[in-house]
C-alpha cells in the first residue's frame, strides 16, 4: 500500500508541474469556474490514492493556497510513510503545515531522522507534535543541546527520549533543563532511570505536585550522597499511575486529601510568587535610591 501511494506521489508531482486548464472564456459558466479548483484537486490527489471526499475535504482546509500547495505538503507526508487518512487528517489538526514550505518539510524530516526518529518514530511524531515541522531549527538544536550537555544523557539515551517523548524538542531549554534538575536533585532520580520512566511525558507540575505529596506523608525522602539503596517509590509508579491509584495505593491517602493539598500548595506558591516581586521591587528601590544619593553627592562635590 505504502509503496502504491509513494508510485502515486511520484506522479502527482509531474501533474504539479503541469498546467491545468484555465477558467471558460464563455460567459455564464460561473459554476464550471467554481468546478475548475475542485477538478484540479481530484486530479491532483486521486492518482496519490485519495478519494474524491478526502480530496474535497483538503480543498475545503485552506482554500486561498489552492491545491497545488496542498498536494505538495500530502506528497511530504506520505514520504514519511503516513497512509492517505492519515496525511489528510494530520493537515486537518495542523492547517499551518499547508503553509511550510517544501523545501521545509524535506530538510526537517531529514534533521528528525539524524536524530534518531525514523520509521514508525517520524509517523508517531509527526501525528504526537506536528509542530517539530514548523518550529525554527535553531529552537529544537538548543532543546538537544541541554539534553545532552546539560542533563548529561548519552546518545543513545538522547535517542530514546526523543522517540518517547518528541514533544521535548518543543521546550523551552530553561523550562526542559529544571525538569530534569527537579528529578535529578530533589528526588535522586538518574538518568537511567529517568528514561525508562519516560520522564518528559508528564508535566513538570504535576511531577512535583505528585513528589511534594509523598515527601509531607513521609514516603518519599531525597536519598543522600553514595547512598545506593532507596525504599521510594519507583519514578514510573509515581509519574504514570492513575490518580486514584496513585492517591490510594502509593500515598496512602484519600482522593478529598488529594485535592486538599493541591489547594493548599497552590496557595502556597502563589504566596512565594508574591514574596519574591516584593522584594525585587526592594531591591529595585534600593538600587534607585544608591542612585540618586551618589548623583547628588557627586553634585556637591562640583559645586564646592
Amino acid at each position: 500500500m505504502a509503496g502504491r501511494l509513494l508510485r502515486a506521489a511520484g506522479g502527482a508531482r509531474a501533474l504539479l508541474s503541469t498546467s491545468v486548464p484555465g477558467p471558460c472564456p464563455r460567459r455564464g459558466c460561473a459554476s464550471e469556474e467554481a468546478a475548475g479548483p475542485e477538478r484540479e484537486a481530484e486530479a491532483l490527489l486521486l492518482p496519490m490514492g485519495f478519494s474524491q471526499a478526502q480530496a474535497r475535504r483538503l480543498r475545503e482546509l485552506q482554500p486561498r493556497l489552492g491545491p497545488r500547495r496542498a498536494a505538495a505538503a500530502l506528497e511530504q507526508l506520505l514520504l514519511l510513510g503516513l497512509g492517505a487518512e492519515a496525511a489528510l487528517g494530520l493537515l486537518e489538526r495542523s492547517p499551518e503545515l499547508l503553509r511550510a514550505a517544501e523545501g521545509r518539510l524535506k530538510e526537517r524530516a531529514e534533521y528528525l531522522r539524524r536524530l534518531g526518529l525514523g520509521g514508525g518514530h517520524l509517523q508517531r511524531a509527526a501525528g504526537r507534535c506536528p509542530q517539530v515541522f514548523t518550529l525554527p531549527r535553531r529552537r529544537m538544536e538548543a532543546a538537544v543541546r541541554v539534553l545532552r550537555e546539560k542533563c548529561l544523557f548519552t546518545a543513545e539515551q538522547l535517542t530514546e527520549v526523543l522517540q518517547s517523548c518528541p514533544g521535548v524538542l518543543l521546550e523551552e531549554p530553561g523550562s526542559l533543563q529544571y525538569h530534569f534538575q527537579y528529578a535529578y536533585f530533589r528526588m535522586g532520580v538518574r538518568q537511567k532511570e529517568m528514561v525508562k520512566a519516560r520522564l518528559f511525558r508528564t508535566p513538570f507540575a504535576e511531577l512535583r505536585t505528585r513528589h511534594i505529596f509523598l515527601e509531607r506523608r513521609g514516603l518519599y525522602r531525597t536519598p543522600v550522597k553514595g547512598q545506593t539503596q532507596s525504599n521510594n517509590p519507583k519514578l514510573k509508579e509515581v509519574l504514570h499511575l492513575p490518580e486514584k491509584d496513585f492517591v490510594v495505593n502509593l500515598a496512602r491517602a484519600s482522593l478529598e486529601e488529594y485535592e486538599v493539598f493541591k489547594k493548599l500548595l497552590a496557595r502556597e506558591e502563589e504566596e512565594e510568587m508574591k514574596e519574591e516581586e516584593e522584594e525585587e521591587e526592594e531591591e529595585d528601590e534600593d538600587r534607585d535610591t544608591e542612585y540618586i544619593d551618589g548623583d547628588k553627592g557627586w553634585d556637591d562635590g562640583r559645586r564646592v
